[in-house]
């Protein structure tokens, strides 16, 4: 996937500019900016000129971070819905067509949430809050995949072996 050069610049620089704007100096100087200009407000006689620096700069501010904040939260929401895809696509039970729900209409979101309510519901008539699975059903599902990981390397030895048969087969008919 090729990006211009723009965009991947524009990228770096709303990563940075989200990661700088939300740290604790950014607050602290926005803060120190408040403090200095309400201290300034008798110097200059709390005119329309001084109240009008404060309020053009935040506008302005307020304006750039907004896209910033977009951008950024934008790409959260594609990464999370990534991972999300990623653990229904290897899940057996769930279910695939849950896959890029976030595509559905707001009708169909809504229909899914009510039967999912619904799910929730009879889940709370059957059991307390406080239990879930044991640890030991969790080491039991681990090593279940784990299991399945060695079958799978062991299926695709097997078939690269057979593969290298087949080529030195072919080779020896040649």
């Amino acid at each position: 996937m090729e990006t211009s050069k723009f965009t991947r610049f524009f990228e770096k620089f709303a990563s940075r500019a989200t990661q700088a704007t939300g740290s604790s100096t950014a607050f602290l100087l926005a803060l120190l900016t408040i403090v200095i200009w309400v201290i300034t407000g008798p110097i200059f006689g709390y005119s329309d000129t001084w109240q009008l620096v404060i309020n053009t700069g935040t506008t302005i501010i307020t304006f750039l971070m907004v896209f910033l904040i977009q951008k950024s939260q934008n790409k959260d929401s594609l990464a999370m819905q990534i991972k999300l895809n990623e653990l229904l696509a290897v899940n057996r039970k769930a279910s695939n067509r849950l896959l890029n729900v976030e595509d559905l209409t707001e009708a169909e979101l809504h229909a899914l949430h009510e039967f999912f309510g619904r799910l929730a519901e009879r889940a709370k008539a059957e059991a307390t809050l406080s239990e879930s699975h044991s640890i030991e059903e969790a080491e039991e599902i681990h090593e279940d995949k784990l299991e399945e990981l060695e079958e799978r390397r062991v299926v695709r030895q097997k078939e690269k072996q057979t593969h290298k048969q087949q080529a030195k087969t072919q080779s020896v008919k040649s």
